[in-house]
């Protein structure tokens, strides 16, 4: 049982003054395997505050001085991966092999990237008589999400620290317990007292007062678009910077030319792959009308392949969703899609079979769908996918950007070229072309209500940093 009733603030554990506890519960189990302590908007206070008096210092330090804070941080990092898996193993349901290699190890890539992008980037520039400097924007509120716990806080904390910024972090409360332990390497490491600070708490309580608060100069925030709305409302009041990643809705456009049995394959996997909790999800897959049969067919034998169950069995590919709301608003949209016309060929409403409890769902193939229906315009973040007829490639591209969201895209052909025409009418941040994984060096966002703003790499970077301008700072 995890016990996590203390915050992080100015470089120590403190036990806050309030007394709302928390159980976090092993989604694969329903049983509590965690405890931690709400905070409220005194919590806030006190930690932006310490936020905000290391920021005079910390602000001032040397590329060199960063750069090896970084590396420090790297090193405790790699010697606590099992420990960061096995809690996201417990609080989110991911299966083992994908927690330590996917899930833990993709915090540790970022800040590696983040490192890498400190060590080339160009702070300062002369626009003939003019000096452009870069320089960080001072403290952050960071709001991270549930479904890639330690991704989301690696893509916001590196580039904070790499900027000269100093930060609040709220983490999910869904999701908390390898924020705790994420905290422990930060302490180890020796990051400055004040310059990052964690406390728990919701939404409507700490993630609106960090929201609010007029000594926050920017608010990073990952979650849903209704969620991002709010903070967003929250920060305007004090003209704040916000930069958001917000939810999807990718549309996978398989064109005529493509290998069918791959491309399929690949996106069904795709889909399939950490439960369908992904915002960047290829959650439409868009098929010409005379492959679609076949096309369906396919998905159907693919998506019939992961192995559901116990996250911490050998063998297990799929764990469950998150959390108890989340499970139950999929297994209303799965029913939706069928009371709205649409196939279940495999999977459907109801836990897998011999599975009686736990928040799991079965890998489900919807055919027979048209873009209008709530199953292709509703994220539902689960290992849903629908599949959708095109009878021309102007039809395919219009229905692909027929939604409010617009964070990723993808698409197959035989012919690079052909994919990147596509590719370019895309109104997404991102595009895939023919199963080309991210690229942590290269800026993910989207469009739309999808949200604003990059992370990773040298773009993500830049979010955290202001623009001044020096006229008159060189000689004529």
């Amino acid at each position: 049982m995890y016990e996590f009733k203390r915050f992080y603030i100015d470089g120590a554990w403190v036990t806050p003054p309030g007394r709302r506890e928390l159980a976090v519960i092993n989604p694969a189990t329903e049983q509590q395997v965690g405890t931690i302590m709400l905070g409220t908007a005194e919590d806030v206070d006190v930690a932006v505050k310490a936020a905000r008096a290391a920021f005079e210092t910390y602000s001032q330090t040397s590329r060199e001085e960063r750069v090896a804070l970084l590396e420090r941080i790297i090193k405790v990092y790699q010697s606590r991966m099992k420990d960061v898996a096995q809690a996201i193993s417990d609080e989110m349901g991911a299966p083992m092999k994908f927690a330590l290699n996917a899930q833990a190890g993709s915090g540790l890539g970022h800040f590696m990237s983040t490192l890498a992008a400190l060590k080339e980037f160009e702070f300062e520039e002369t626009l003939g008589t003019t000096q452009i400097r870069r320089e960080p924007v001072g403290v952050c509120g960071l709001i991270t999400p549930w479904n890639w716990p330690l991704n989301q806080i690696g893509c916001k904390v590196a580039p904070a620290l790499a900027a000269g910024c100093t930060m609040v972090l709220k983490p999910s409360e869904v999701a908390p317990l390898s924020a705790h332990i994420f905290a422990e390497i930060m302490h180890e490491a020796g990051v400055p007292k004040g310059v990052f600070n964690m406390i728990d708490g919701d939404g409507p309580t700490v993630g609106e007062a960090l929201s609010r608060h007029p000594d926050i100069d920017m608010m990073s925030f990952t979650g849903s678009t209704r969620a991002g709305v709010q903070v967003a409302k929250a920060a305007a009041e004090t003209v704040k910077r916000v930069s958001q990643e917000l939810g999807g809705k990718s549309a996978n456009i398989i064109l005529e030319d493509a290998d069918l049995n791959a491309a399929v394959k690949s996106g069904v996997l795709s889909m399939m792959s950490n439960t369908g909790q992904s915002c960047n999800a290829p959650s439409r897959m868009l098929v010409p009308k005379k492959l679609y049969e076949e096309a369906v067919n396919i998905a159907k034998a693919v998506a019939a392949k992961p192995v559901v169950g116990d996250p911490k069995k050998d063998g297990v590919t799929m764990g469950p969703v998150a959390n108890k709301t989340q499970f139950e608003k999929i297994q209303r949209l799965l029913q939706t899609g069928i009371d709205e016309g649409a196939t279940a060929v495999v999977g459907g409403p109801g836990r897998p079979d011999g599975i009686d409890k736990g928040y799991f769902i079965k890998p489900t193939v919807f055919a027979n769908v048209n873009n209008n229906m709530t199953i292709a315009r509703e994220e539902i973040f689960g290992p849903v996918l629908v599949m959708i007829p095109y009878e021309t490639e102007e039809e395919a591209v219009r229905i692909a950007n027929d939604t409010v969201y617009g964070l990723s895209g993808y698409v197959y052909s035989g012919d690079i070229e052909h994919a990147r025409k596509v590719a370019r009418r895309l109104r997404t941040g991102m595009v895939h072309l023919n199963g080309a994984s991210t690229d942590v060096n290269a800026p993910f966002g989207g469009y739309k209500q999808s949200g604003n703003g990059r992370e990773w790499g040298k773009e993500g970077l830049k979010e955290f940093l202001e623009v001044k301008a020096m006229m008159g700072y060189s000689a004529a």
